[in-house]
Parts: structure tokens; C-alpha cells; sequence
């Protein structure tokens, strides 16, 4: 393989990507997973992101040298009502940019405001992917527009999308269909995946459960952005459903967004045992409640892949997702499925309590194991047309152990 910037070996891979805050979940972490790959793989990534004018109120660019590559940050106006997202705007400025980049791949993660930079990269001869991070008619109809107009709405733009790309990347095959229902020949499937040493039931210490559950018998978890499109009031509707069925539990919501106060103000107004924690940036804390909590919630209804969902299997914590998102196919025997109203969602839960808990976590485990970071990075360069390096084993760093990092 030879690179246009004269190496023998390695591609300058660009990736730009919009609503990315530090207090992102999902697409932040599969950013950084994947940068870190292909570095690992002897490539050198470049991810360009939206954030906030410098302290001084100037919109100079930061440049970053980061584990997972390059990190090339533009001043971007936030998006109203989103909970801090903000989006590149400034197309000249970006184009520049990309020019004194001369990327050898391209790889986008918005295809609404970002689509034009699949026509870019046809005129420098780029190829290009964008990485599909949801389901257009599945966020619409969340927000509450008719299912024909979703998809319709969709299905014009996936077709404009496919044509504007050289591949469509998708992490599931829930995913794909909404490209495949416009006949779109170009779409390819590339899983995420879990890191499943930082993720393990070795995490679980039943000290910080039972801090976390107080008095209650059950602990639940929910892990998501706190935005319409997730669906996190169904989370107090199951927990208000089970306590009304006289099942002893407790909530632990972690992450931020535009309707964590009103989600608050409810939990306080019904009396409902639900801690919010907002955003961790601490990785072994966040693993240490996955681990801890009896049930994880995943009810957004549009979710692609859900890596929150598949940390907490890892963690060997059943999960109970929505029947209508990509998720139902990936928990499998590591939990259930449910409609989205609360009352399913309890239900679900009680199967998967009514379980031995020995055989529950264990089929989590089992259903996390499938998917390692490193057969996600091999997939996502097999789709940008790079072969994958040889199979080499990892170093493991000093000090390294499975040990929880919460002892107990």
C-alpha cells in the first residue's frame, strides 16, 4: 500500500464528525476506539470535530496529538435545545482544511450538514464512507412525525447519501435496511465493539451496589443521553410500574441532556428512588455501576448498535432494550426485548429477574464476547478498502489485572 504523502505503508485517514461533546457517549467512544486502531494499524488518523471558541473568545482551531490520533477542534455554534451539541457550519474554512490535509481516506459521521463532503471528496478523487450512527426515520418518529412522512423523509435522504459516498458503513443489519429499502449497492456492515478487559463482571463490587441500591433489592441502570430520541422517561415507567407490582427497586441514571431536569423534577414529584449522576468521565467508575446494577435499561427506540447496552453486557449485567431498535438483535440471551410503553419494560425485567443470576450474567458475558474492538477497526478499514494489518498479540500494560477497580 502507498500512501499519496510519499509513505510506503499507512494512510492519512480523515474523519470529521458532528455532535460530539465531551459529555457524548456512544459516537465519542467509538471515535476514539477506531482512531486508536487505526493508529495501532500503522495509519495516521485525523479526526475533526465542532467545539467551543477558545477562553479568549477567538476562533482559532485547536490541534491536538491524542492516543487516538490527531484531534483538529473548529469553533462551532451549538445546536439550540440539543444539551450542548454543536455542529461544524463554517464550510469554506472545513474545506480549506481538508485541502491542506490531502486525506488519503475520508470518513464522515453526519450525513445531514456534513452530505456535501462526500461531493468534495469526489472532486480531490478521495474515497469517501460515511458511518451511519442512526436511523433517520427511526429519530423522526421519536419526535413524533408520521411513520409515512419518516419514511419518506428518509428514504430521500439515504438515497442522496449512497449516491454522495463511495460506501455506506453500517454497524448492524437493523441499520442497513433503510439503505437497502432504496436500493443503495453500496452499503457494508462494520460492527463496534466493546473493550472486554475494561469491561468485565471482575468490575462488580457489591459495596458500591449496595450504595447505589440503598435499601432496595433490585438495582436498574440506566446508561444514555437524556434526549428525546432515547426514550429515558420509560426508564421511570418501569420503575414506577415494578415498585406498583411490589418489586423492591431502585434506579441509577447515569448521563446528561435537554430532559434531565424535567426527568428529576418527575422522579421527585412521584417519590420514585432514581439517583441522577450525570455525565462520568471516570471509565472504571462507569464500569463499576454497569457491573453493579441487576438489570441495565436500554429503551431508545432508534438506537443502531448501542455501545452503553454492550459495555453492560460485558460487565455481565442483562439488558432489556427496545423490540424496535438494533438492540433486539444484539442482547439476545443476555436479557430481553419490550414495547415502548412501561409496562412491557417491567415485564421484561421480571423475566429476566425470574432468571438464576449465576445463568443470567453469564449469558451477558457470552453475548459481549462477540465483539472486540479489533474485528471492529479490521471491518471499518476493510470498508475504506485497507487491508488489515497481521494479527498481533497485545502487550498488556504494567500492572495490569482483572481485579474490579472498586475492590469488594
Amino acid at each position: 500500500m502507498t500512501a499519496r504523502h510519499g509513505t510506503t505503508t499507512g494512510l492519512r485517514i480523515v474523519r470529521i464528525a458532528n455532535f460530539v461533546t465531551p459529555a457524548s457517549g456512544g459516537l465519542r467512544t467509538a471515535l476514539r476506539e477506531l482512531g486508536a486502531g487505526y493508529r495501532a494499524a500503522g495509519h495516521e488518523p485525523v479526526l475533526i470535530v465542532p467545539g467551543p471558541p477558545r477562553p479568549d473568545g477567538s476562533a482559532a482551531i485547536r490541534d491536538e496529538s491524542t492516543p487516538q490520533g490527531r484531534v483538529i477542534t473548529l469553533p462551532g455554534p451549538e445546536l439550540p435545545g440539543s444539551g450542548g451539541y454543536r455542529m461544524l457550519t463554517d464550510r469554506p474554512r472545513l474545506q480549506r482544511l481538508l485541502h491542506a490535509l490531502a486525506p488519503d481516506r475520508l470518513e464522515v459521521s453526519d450525513r445531514t450538514t456534513l452530505r456535501w463532503t462526500g461531493e468534495w471528496a469526489r472532486r480531490a478523487r478521495v474515497p469517501a464512507v460515511m458511518v451511519s450512527h442512526e436511523s433517520v426515520d427511526g429519530v423522526l418518529r421519536t419526535w413524533g412525525v408520521p411513520q409515512p412522512l419518516a419514511r419518506a423523509a428518509a428514504d430521500r435522504l439515504n438515497t442522496r447519501t449512497a449516491h454522495a459516498y463511495s460506501r455506506v458503513v453500517c454497524t448492524t443489519e437493523w441499520a442497513a435496511a433503510e439503505f437497502t429499502r432504496v436500493g443503495a449497492r453500496n452499503v457494508v456492515r462494520a460492527p463496534l465493539g466493546v473493550d472486554l478487559d475494561a469491561w468485565h463482571p471482575d468490575c462488580r463490587s457489591a459495596a458500591l451496589r449496595r450504595r447505589s441500591a440503598g435499601r432496595a433489592e433490585v438495582l436498574l441502570l440506566l446508561c444514555s443521553r437524556l434526549s428525546q430520541e432515547k426514550r429515558p422517561g420509560r426508564a421511570l415507567d418501569a420503575l414506577d410500574r415494578l415498585r406498583r407490582r411490589g418489586v423492591d427497586a431502585a434506579l441509577v441514571v447515569v448521563g446528561d441532556g435537554p430532559l434531565r431536569s424535567r426527568l428529576e423534577a418527575r422522579a421527585r414529584d412521584e417519590r420514585l428512588p432514581a439517583a441522577f449522576l450525570g455525565h462520568l468521565t471516570d471509565r472504571s467508575r462507569l464500569a463499576a455501576l454497569q457491573a453493579a446494577a441487576d438489570v441495565a435499561l436500554a429503551p431508545g427506540p432508534a438506537e443502531t448498535f448501542g455501545l452503553a447496552a454492550l459495555e453492560a453486557l460485558a460487565c455481565g449485567t442483562p439488558v432489556v432494550a427496545s423490540a424496535a431498535s438494533a438492540l433486539a438483535g444484539l442482547v439476545g440471551s443476555g436479557g430481553d426485548t419490550a414495547l415502548d410503553d412501561g409496562p412491557s419494560f417491567a415485564d421484561a425485567v421480571q423475566r429476566v429477574l425470574a432468571r438464576p443470576e449465576p445463568a443470567r450474567r453469564a449469558a451477558a458475558r457470552r453475548r459481549a464476547e462477540g465483539f472486540g474492538w479489533r474485528p471492529a477497526v479490521d471491518a471499518f478499514l476493510a470498508a475504506h478498502d485497507v487491508p488489515a494489518p497481521p494479527v498481533r498479540p497485545l502487550a498488556a500494560p504494567a500492572g495490569a489485572r482483572r481485579a474490579g477497580p472498586w475492590g469488594g
